[in-house]
């Protein structure tokens, strides 16, 4: 995601949880064709090194557990919360999988067979 009005429209219209490290919020949309993801790192999350560290960290969790997703046609927006630069690889993908899940985009670890 690029556009602002796109965005402004997830936040507007969508669901969001928050947790320690991160807020995810998501807003399905059947026009789309895929999963369209954007990341939120504010100067208040850390200098460039560590924004662009979060990012990363960000993209490596939606392509490593998008295709878990219960259904891909969404936006999907995170957003690191100020200290998340100096939480660990393995804190972040613990609170953002929290909140997937909360918001129903993962299958809950008790429903697979």
């Amino acid at each position: 995601m690029t556009r602002r009005a796109d965005f402004v429209r997830v936040k507007s219209t969508g669901r969001a949880k928050a947790g320690r490290w991160v807020i995810v919020s998501t807003l399905a949309d059947p026009s789309l064709a895929v999963l369209r993801t954007g990341f939120i790192t504010t100067k208040r999350c850390g200098k460039a090194h560590e924004r662009n560290l979060l990012r990363r960290r960000f993209r490596t969790l939606v392509q490593t557990h998008a295709p878990g997703f219960t259904e891909i046609r969404r936006f999907l927006v995170t957003i690191a919360r100020p200290g998340a630069a100096g939480a660990t690889f393995a804190e972040l993908e613990t609170d953002w999988l929290r909140q997937a899940r909360r918001l129903g985009l993962l299958a809950r670890p008790e429903e697979h067979p």
